[in-house]
């Protein structure tokens, strides 16, 4: 019988919610990712960790005192490779959830992606769905893939898209054939404006395009930006400024587990120029406003 998905988080009790969590590995031992790809992102992160299944996971952030946002990438299409389950990572994260908040990840490039959303929502709970334009070949500003934004938007669900730089390629011939320009925050401007009440994060400090998203965030009021998978002490100045200022309550706190951990990214927070006054905004409370936990 299937578990639908019911937070149970005590927001009094943690002291952060990191809404970027990669489930790379599930209980079967099978990868996220094929071998080869896997590999060239452990180099590029100089990261050879170890990868929790998501039981690990939640254990791990608990321990910690914290939730976490937790989710795999469907690029079947363009890698050829099964997914994780995410019917399985909504399973775990029912079991727990006291401290973890299922996405989803759809290929936008099945035809039956609409559906899919539609029964991950309504069957299992997800809280939100995660896209990779560059890892899963598709241009998110494209019309074609407007239902499947329509149905998030309908279902008040969240859509976290991955922006700028990746790691996923990196140093392999020809960057393994991903194009860095599908995942231009630029592309997510088309997405907010067609779709004003759909809430969008633009994962990560978006290196090359950073001014970019700030302007879409800053023109666009249904977009946060997460500070995912960047050391805080390589945030660009711009990122920096906003977080403290005019974007403060739409900046959201993510690490990129397993490949960047949260207690490096609160580390090294400390070496950058945010003010005290923000973070706890950034850390839980902007956060738990989006996901609808408070």
């Amino acid at each position: 019988m299937t578990t639908r998905y019911e937070p149970a988080i005590d927001l009094a009790s943690i002291t952060a919610i990191d809404v970027h969590v990669h489930i790379e590995v599930d209980a079967h031992g099978h990868s996220s990712l094929p071998a080869d790809l896997a590999a060239a992102a452990s180099a590029y992160f100089s990261a050879d960790v170890e990868r929790p299944d998501l039981d690990g996971v939640a254990a791990y952030y608990r321990e910690r005192h914290m939730a976490a946002v937790v989710f795999t990438v469907d690029s079947e299409t363009t890698l050829g490779h099964p997914p994780i389950s995410n019917e399985e990572i909504a399973e775990g994260a029912s079991r727990n959830n006291d401290v973890l908040i299922p996405f989803g990840s759809v290929d936008p490039n099945r035809a039956d992606a609409v559906d899919r959303v539609r029964r991950l929502i309504e069957t299992h709970g997800v809280r939100g769905f995660k896209f990779h334009p560059t890892v899963q070949g598709f241009d998110p500003s494209e019309e074609r893939f407007f239902p499947l934004y329509a149905a998030l938007q309908e279902a008040g669900v969240t859509a976290l898209f991955h922006t700028g730089q990746t790691g996923i390629g990196a140093g392999m011939p020809g960057g393994r054939g991903f194009r860095l320009s599908l995942s231009n925050p630029m592309l997510l401007d088309t997405v907010a404006a067609e779709f004003g009440e759909l809430q969008i994060i633009m994962a990560h400090p978006s290196v090359p395009w950073q001014d970019e998203a700030l302007s879409v965030a800053t023109h666009k009021h249904n977009t946060w930006i997460d500070l995912s998978g960047w050391s805080p002490k390589y945030f660009p100045e711009s990122l920096v400024r906003a977080a403290n200022s005019y974007l403060k309550s739409r900046i959201l706190f993510g690490s990129d587990f397993p490949l960047l951990t949260p207690d490096r990214w609160l580390r090294d927070v400390e070496r950058t120029a945010l003010k005290p006054e923000v973070m706890p905004g950034i850390l839980k409370d902007n956060a738990a406003r989006l996901l609808g936990l408070g």
